[in-house]
């Protein structure tokens, strides 16, 4: 990091103080510097939502960029307890693979956000987010939900900053101009965004659907062809839906705090090569996108509450369920998390998972998350019922009205 400071004009702030999520990249350094030029006072804002960032290189750069204040919160708990939690319980996959681990965060994050709006009596909110993607939704739509007379500031959707900046190379120019260091070089030439959940990659060489992302690009997890010939095989208890111990079954570790379970089937996880995809999606805002995820511990919860689930409940109810599931997935990616629906169908999910309990085993090997056994005291599965070795309660002769019934159609 250059130790000399940003070149910044002086405007006293006249037009007002803007809290700027912030993330010590390019993108957002430039628009703080920027935000600058245009007459506002700065407070930089970051969101901890398990990033493994330096926060005290990203608070030495904003000031250099000359924030007035920098503000870090730590969010992790919250995100995992408060958002990942219900996307568990509700099996959140958008168009059936994507974890959304990015849409999931951008809630939590806005909600900070808002605490610091407060905390500095700020009337302004600005971020990095451009205007061909989903993020720019998901947090001014989570910002208004919070607090409807918030203005917003978005640099990438407003002329006189996107005819200034065509693009990455022109920033590269004005961050040189201004001493901002550089953190993206040719040699990382795509888009990553980070949490405790998932790292997500995107643009550059990956915008082309057809090129293999390149092997040294995943930080989470380890190539699942090289990944440790040995599995770990581990037991994961669920109450209402949600999971509260991890045991390994192989060397006994247990973790039953919800931050440290999550983090620790990460770590398994990613030792293993599990949550891996690479696909197309839909964009809420009308395109298609490519984007290749890494996602380890939420793979392997959803793998195991998918069992217990279906343990546990009844048919009828877990078909209606399935529904519900598939508009949580939408309404969160579509950044309606604050929205009525969202919290109305979040609450019948709940509700759904009051007797989703048990233990479920899973086999961690190879890229894949296998479930092995499960047992449950809410347990719907009669064993006598379905054996092919005892005729208890059921009369086989009803099969055959059942059947005719059916094919009267």
């Amino acid at each position: 990091m250059s130790s000399s400071p940003a070149k910044k004009q002086n405007t006293g702030g006249q037009k007002g103080v803007v809290v700027l999520a912030y993330s010590g990249g390019l993108d957002t350094s430039c628009i703080l510097l920027w935000l600058i030029e245009q007459g506002y006072e700065v407070v930089a804002y970051t969101a901890d939502v398990g990033q493994d960032d330096d926060f005290e290189a990203v608070k030495k750069k904003a000031l250099q960029c000359g924030a007035k204040k920098y503000v870090v919160k730590d969010l992790k708990k919250d995100f995992v307890v408060e958002n990942i939690w219900p996307s568990i319980q509700a099996n959140g996959r958008y168009e059936d693979r994507y974890l959304m681990g990015t849409s999931l965060a951008r809630p939590c994050i806005t909600k900070g956000m808002m605490e610091v709006v407060k905390e500095e009596s700020a009337q302004f909110i600005s971020h990095g987010a451009t205007g061909k993607g989903n993020d720019q939704i998901r947090m001014e739509l989570a910002a208004y939900a919070l607090r409807p007379d918030i203005e917003i500031i978005a640099p990438w959707k407003m002329p006189e900053f996107y005819n200034r900046f065509h693009g990455r190379t022109d920033l590269f120019e004005y961050a040189k101009m201004n001493n901002i260091s550089l953190p993206v070089t040719p040699s990382a030439p795509w888009s990553m965004d980070g949490n405790l959940m998932h790292i997500s990659y995107e643009a550059g060489i990956l915008e082309d659907p057809k090129t293999v992302a390149p092997s040294s690009m995943f930080q989470m997890t380890a190539d699942p062809l090289k990944s440790p010939d040995e599995p770990d095989q581990i037991e994961i208890e669920f109450k209402h839906g949600v999971p509260v111990k991890v045991k390994n079954l192989k060397d006994g570790t247990e973790k039953n705090d919800a931050l440290e379970l999550y983090l620790y089937l990460n770590e398994l996880g990613g030792k293993h090569g599990i949550g891996r995809i690479d696909i197309v999606e839909n964009r809420y805002i009308g395109m298609k996108s490519r984007g290749v995820y890494e996602c380890p511990a939420a793979t392997i919860l959803i793998e195991a509450h998918l069992d217990i689930e279906n343990v546990t409940m009844d048919k009828a109810m877990r078909r209606v369920k399935q529904e519900l599931s598939l508009r949580f997935s939408e309404q969160v990616y579509e950044g309606y998390w604050y929205s009525p629906e969202n919290e109305f169908v979040r609450h019948c999910i709940h509700k759904s998972q009051e007797h989703v309990e048990g233990f479920v085993n899973v086999l961690l090997f190879k890229g894949r998350a296998h479930v092995t056994g499960r047992h449950s005291p809410k347990s719907l599965y009669n064993e006598e019922l379905v054996s092919m070795d005892v005729k208890g309660d059921y009369e086989p002769l009803d099969a055959k009205g059942f059947i005719k019934v059916n094919a009267v159609r």
